[in-house]
């Protein structure tokens, strides 16, 4: 792997994490369609580590605020409410996860397939403009609704943000709360696929090739992290979330059309 190259799939990774417009959609299209290999499953870690290090930096008074609900007693209700949330919107996506892995990996190896569902993900985010922000909370229960939003974006060209940011939309919560618990869920979904990647890797986490090539990948991908964060939050505040479609929708078209 050349530096270049790392600096590319670190971008690639870093920008379509948190942005709405399917992360694994986009490697699995730039793949195919300009020739880029990650090295493997280690690569992927150390990437996974720079977006997961984005999300706990940038909402770390948040997350801190969620730890301490839990033994914070009365006052600390409405945070603990969301901490329940949390859990339970993780766990479609634990159960699909490993109940049709071989389904979801053959997923993975079909780019036209991949540029179909970006289509599907650009038909959501448009659909958002029907939404009607009632200033709801994330409830348990709109939680789960949520997480299963999460679980359909284990396939490739399914934003998982986009889904999950819609999904809270729809169900009536404030476009930027509905982001907000968004990024937060993905802690757990983004820790979770750092473990089974490094479970899987062969020879553990620390790369058999260029270092310096992984660690700028890994840099890449964290401050590119923090600052899709930063500007998908501005931009959902300005009501245009729902121009993220069209995006998905031209490039999932036209990739479908000239994919092999």
């Amino acid at each position: 792997m050349t530096i270049l190259q790392a600096i590319i799939i670190g971008a690639i990774q870093g920008l379509t994490e948190f942005l709405p417009i399917s992360s694994s959609g986009h490697l699995v299209i730039g793949q195919s369609l300009l020739g880029l290999k990650t090295a493997g499953v280690t690569f992927e870690i150390w990437l996974h580590l720079g977006t997961l290090a984005a999300v706990l930096i940038y909402f770390r008074s948040r997350i801190i605020r969620l730890i301490q609900s839990l033994w914070s007693g009365r006052e600390g209700a409405v945070e603990r409410t969301t901490v329940w949330a949390l859990i339970l919107g993780t766990l479609p996506a634990v159960v699909i996860g490993f109940t049709l892995k071989s389904a979801i990996e053959t997923a993975f190896s079909s780019p036209k397939f991949t540029a179909a569902m970006l289509v599907v993900t650009g038909v959501i985010l448009l659909s958002t403009l029907l939404a009607k922000n009632k200033g709801f909370l994330v409830s348990p229960l709109r939680g789960l609704i949520i997480g299963v939003a999460q679980a359909v974006a284990i396939l490739p060209g399914i934003s998982r943000s986009g889904s999950t940011i819609s999904a809270a939309m729809f169900l009536g919560v404030d476009p930027p709360k509905a982001a907000e618990f968004s990024f937060l869920l993905s802690i757990p979904a983004i820790a979770g696929a750092f473990l089974l990647d490094a479970v899987s890797a062969e020879g553990g986490i620390l790369p058999a090739g260029d270092f310096g090539g992984y660690l700028i990948g890994t840099a890449i991908s964290f401050l590119l992290g923090l600052l899709s964060i930063h500007y998908l939050l501005k931009i959902i505040r300005k009501g245009s979330f729902h121009l993220f479609g069209i995006y998905c929708l031209v490039v999932g078209a036209v990739s479908y059309v000239f994919l092999p």
